[in-house]
């Protein structure tokens, strides 16, 4: 497999039926009907900034608002690879076995309802057919990238991106790795950075009429480690206006999650009824 993830070795994995079974931890249960997709991240790099909230509130669309935690908003550039990649009732996608990604996401809340969640401004992949999908099915800003990741000891990886089809270099380089059980995080809390940052239980986008949409998404609690990172190249923010803060980023590093993936739908039309986890969040 080109940029060597065909390199890495899979390791034993709990079946995803039971993932489905694991509830407790979620602030509001399970959507009614079907999920749509399935799939699992591997080795992603958490690096997080704190920003103004201006500065986000002024890229989302009408209806979203920044989610913030003490004080600021906060901005993530996560480059991993997934695999397990499913529709429902369908086979493993052709072409899709595995495949690295890139993605620069913010925090938001429904303005109306509060229901806290992931906006993705941009994501970057190699997989031409996982960029149709993504944009098609899901109304996420995909964008076809060349892209190389490569494993250079245990748990440790060098990553490039550079966006195709694009009159401005869009470019990421970086090298990472995470810092082993040893400095293993305990299982996030609300109220904790750590919760704010990743336990997110659906995502908004907006569809070409710019309507928001909100598709819900299951897994089990993040299982994080300390991290340590060198990121050489990130022209991600710059293309929304944002600059970065002149201070080192939040980092975090996660070996694996499986994930299963709802339909989006516009938001209004389900009202969600959130427990006390995130209300503790609040």
């Amino acid at each position: 497999m080109p940029g060597g993830i065909g390199k890495l070795s899979e390791q034993a994995f709990s079946p995803m039926r039971e993932i489905l079974e694991k509830t407790s931890h979620r602030p509001w249960p399970l959507p009614p009907g079907r999920w749509a997709l399935s799939q699992r991240w591997n080795d992603l790099l958490f690096a997080h900034w704190p920003m103004r909230i201006a500065d986000i509130d002024h890229l989302l669309p009408e209806g979203l608002e920044a989610d913030h935690f003490q004080g600021s908003a906060w901005i993530g550039v996560v480059p991993f690879w997934m695999d397990q990649i499913r529709l429902r009732k369908l086979p493993s996608l052709p072409g899709v076995r595995r495949t690295p990604e890139l993605n620069l996401r913010t925090y938001v809340r429904d303005r109306q309802t509060g229901t806290p969640g992931v906006y993705f401004l941009s994501l970057d992949a190699r997989n031409l057919f996982g960029v149709m999908m993504g944009r098609g099915m899901f109304h996420l800003p995909y964008h076809w990238a060349q892209m190389k990741l490569e494993p250079r000891g245990e748990r440790e990886f060098s990553f490039y991106s550079r966006r195709l089809l694009t009159g401005t270099p869009v470019r990421f380089a970086a090298r990472y790795r995470g810092l082993g059980p040893t400095h293993r995080l305990v299982q996030t809390r609300p109220g904790t950075i750590e919760y704010f940052l990743t336990e997110r239980y659906c995502l908004f986008t907006r569809d070409a009429l710019g309507r928001v949409l909100r598709a819900d998404i299951h897994h089990v609690p993040w299982p994080l480690e300390e991290a340590e990172a060198e990121i050489t190249q990130n022209d991600l923010p710059a293309q929304f206006g944002l600059q970065l803060p002149n201070t080192p980023p939040l980092l975090h590093y996660s070996r694996r999650l499986a994930a299963y993936i709802w339909p989006a739908e516009l938001v209004g039309t389900r009202v969600l009824r959130t427990g006390p986890a995130v209300a503790a969040a609040q």
